[in-house]
């Protein structure tokens, strides 16, 4: 990674440009007092025409000339050895589909670049609201700040909202990356989250690229003890198309995005508002370690729609402990029900110290934060000196016990921005809407990620699909367990197999092979009992080949377990519920390949399917060991095989109390080693052993 401190932190700046764009980064430059010299580079307009003719190398550059100049230019600083740039042009990678020349400016202007950083191109630039800096063509509401979160997005227009929010979150750091033709947005981010009085990182990501990357970015984030937050775009068709067509990011698909975060650490939330509410709470305190929450407010319709609120949420709200119901007690007498959430009513409203006794009482050491929650009137038309009782309250709380407090406003309108800086500063925690501060409360707990490497996907050539039987050959070969089956190569065959009483024990299963989809297109018979009926369904099912496999019985439950090669996140690892119902349920659960087994068991856990696996209303339960050695047999099968592989999928894993395995298998992989040279060890007819 190229070191960017001379970049973000420029002693010298460079604008290159004529245009109302350039003229707003020297005004914004001017109006946040940047302290080191500022060079215009223009041909009529500038303090001289060429950066070649600049009296040193400018640490950090803006440059706002046409796609092909922008090119030029950062060449010619690169040469000149400059700190590094800002792209602003488009036309690059994001406009392939209209301008074929697109993709080779963005080629182009990466070799000019060299190792010089560049950011973009098609991006507004960066704002540095520690040392003041703004490489920035337009407004922004930053103001200087000794600390605070940085926020890395991808869309410029977004990254000014971000600076209008009235949120009272310090911004330390912003930056867009635009096409990320140079300078990629985890080498950004590792740059940025170095920087000590950097409190917490929050990434607006349409694609991510350069795995090995990520993963180092997480190293560094666990190292200095520093939470990540990243608001990925792309759960939708339409928004994997729109971020095409933006950046030229390969958006992967939404769940890789899901399993890439979960397995690095990082929180992924699914809004900005929440994104930010998170990087509130990270900023001042840090990660909540237990998600334990309490909650008091004068209304029992807030208590009600806090506790309703926090449901399928990772947060809670545990029953109020003999100390706090005690202390409760005491402060708010017998008239007030306690419970946690608390409606604690408004006898005590206006009375500070009552308020804060009672408030304190809520104090618990089992808990991460305390929430008390207040909507403030409007400023134009109500008078809001009855609620400073509550600010004053919420600070003695703080001050008094040292405990983690929050002050919540139901409405995110609710809470002015003087109030919200008024508590930032006292060290309570403003959040602004009860749905976005509970699901930042959440986002904000603290995140194991997984230390081993990713197994990256490549670019194997387009695949060719194994048979059934080949398909089980090969998973087998790894050891995951199949059925016994003979292949039979046509109704004669299955016929001689059928009255063969060393070869068949009854009831067996009939599949007819080369057919897709074979529930739907009739090519699976089960419980065959007799030869009659093994020959007849033979005869009607009228396939190219079959399989006679040994029946399973007793299943407890059937599972999906699959690999997709995900050219943006990896392998990507599915379990689910399986069988003919896969899609109807969308039970499943994903992971990066590879994942230990512990990973394994937690994601088996997580699906809506779990209690059948552990034996639902006294049936039996499924073999958890089994299953978990199934799924890292196929795990070894990925790993030995990513060099050619697409996808795997076993569909149904049948889980009995003692025995897991394959009863369908799927395999897509490149020509070089496809099906053909694969040995086949499935039993034919002049080789049987009695099924099963």
């Amino acid at each position: 990674m190229a070191d960017l401190s001379r970049f973000l932190c420029p002693k010298t700046v460079a604008v290159v440009g004529g245009g109302a764009w350039c003229d707003a980064v020297l005004a914004q430059l001017d109006k946040i007092g940047f302290a080191g010299p500022v060079w215009h580079v223009h041909p009529s307009r500038g303090d001289t025409a060429s950066v070649m003719d600049l009296p040193a190398a400018p640490d950090a550059t803006f440059i706002g000339v046409n796609r092909k100049a922008t090119v030029a230019v950062v060449a010619d600083l690169a040469a000149r050895g400059a700190g590094g740039a800002v792209a602003f042009a488009s036309g690059f990678a994001e406009a392939r589909a209209e301008d074929a020349a697109g993709d080779d400016l963005s080629q182009a202007l990466a070799l000019a670049a060299g190792d010089m950083p560049v950011l973009g191109p098609n991006c507004y630039g960066f704002l540095n609201a520690l040392d003041g800096v703004c490489l920035w063509p337009d407004q922004h509401g930053l103001l200087p700040v000794e600390s605070g979160v940085a926020v890395l997005m991808q869309s410029s227009n977004m990254a000014l909202n971000v600076t209008m929010a009235a949120r009272a979150m310090p911004v330390a750091m912003l930056a867009c990356l635009g096409n990320q033709a140079v300078v990629g947005m985890a080498d950004l981010a590792r740059a940025v989250i170095a920087d000590p009085r950097v409190t917490a990182l929050g990434l607006h990501v349409e694609g991510f690229s350069d795995l090995r990357g990520w993963e180092a970015l997480a190293q560094d984030a666990a190292a200095l003890g520093k939470s990540v937050v990243v608001l990925k775009v792309g759960r939708s068709a339409q928004a994997r198309a729109a971020t095409v067509s933006h950046t030229a990011s390969l958006a992967g698909e939404d769940a890789g995005a899901d399993a890439l975060c979960a397995r690095l650490g990082f929180a992924r939330v699914a809004s900005l508002p929440v994104m930010l509410e998170t990087l509130k709470i990270l900023h001042m305190g840090g990660p909540l370690a237990t998600g334990r929450l309490g909650s008091i407010s004068c209304s029992g319709g807030e208590a009600s729609l806090m506790a309703d609120t926090a449901q399928g949420r990772a947060v809670t709200f545990p029953p109020l402990t003999q100390a706090q119901r005690a202390g409760l007690r005491d402060a708010l007498g017998p008239m007030v029900a306690l419970a946690n959430p608390l409606d604690y009513h408004t006898y005590i409203w206006r009375d500070r110290a009552a308020m804060t006794r009672a408030w304190s009482a809520m104090v618990d050491p089992g808990l991460d934060m305390v929430l008390t929650v207040v909507d403030f009137p409007r400023a134009d038309r109500c008078d809001a000196a009855d609620w400073a009782c509550a600010v004053d309250a919420a600070i003695a709380v703080h001050r008094n016990t040292g405990a983690r407090v929050a002050m919540v406003a139901t409405l995110p309108e609710a809470m002015p921005e003087d109030v919200a800086l008024t508590l930032a500063a006292a060290g309570v925690v403003p959040l602004l809407g009860l749905e976005d501060a509970l699901a930042g409360a959440e986002a904000a707990m603290s995140r194991p990620r997984e230390p081993a490497p990713l197994l990256l996907p490549g670019d194997p050539e387009p695949g060719a699909t194994l048979t059934e039987a080949e398909a089980k050959t090969a998973l087998a070969a790894h050891g995951l367990a199949v059925p016994r089956a003979v292949r039979c190569p046509d109704t004669a065959a299955v016929a001689s197999l059928a009255w063969d009483p060393d070869a068949l024990c009854y009831p067996v299963v009939l599949k007819g092979e080369g057919v897709a989809h074979k529930t739907e297109s009739g090519a699976v018979r089960l419980a065959i009992a007799s030869p009659e009926a093994l020959c007849q369904a033979a005869l009607a099912m009228d396939a190219p080949g079959y399989l006679v496999e040994e029946m399973i019985e007793g299943a407890v439950a059937e599972l999906l377990v699959g690999v997709v090669r995900d050219p943006a996140h990896g392998f990507l690892l599915t379990l689910g519920a399986g069988g003919t119902l896969t899609e109807l349920l969308a039970d499943r659960a994903c992971l990066l390949v590879p994942s230990p087994p512990e990973a394994v068991r937690a994601a088996l856990a997580r699906l809506r399917t779990a209690p059948v696996l552990a034996g639902w209303r006294g049936a039996p339960a499924a073999d958890i060991d089994a299953i978990v050695a199934a799924v890292m047999a196929l795990q070894d099968y990925v790993i030995a095989e990513a060099e050619h592989l697409h996808e795997v999928e076993v569909n149904p894993l049948i889980c009995t109390p003692d025995r897991v395995l394959a009863a369908d298998a799927l395999i897509r992989r490149a020509a070089a080693g496809s099906c053909q040279s694969v040995p086949d060890t499935t039993q034919n007819t002049a080789e049987r052993e009695k099924l099963p």
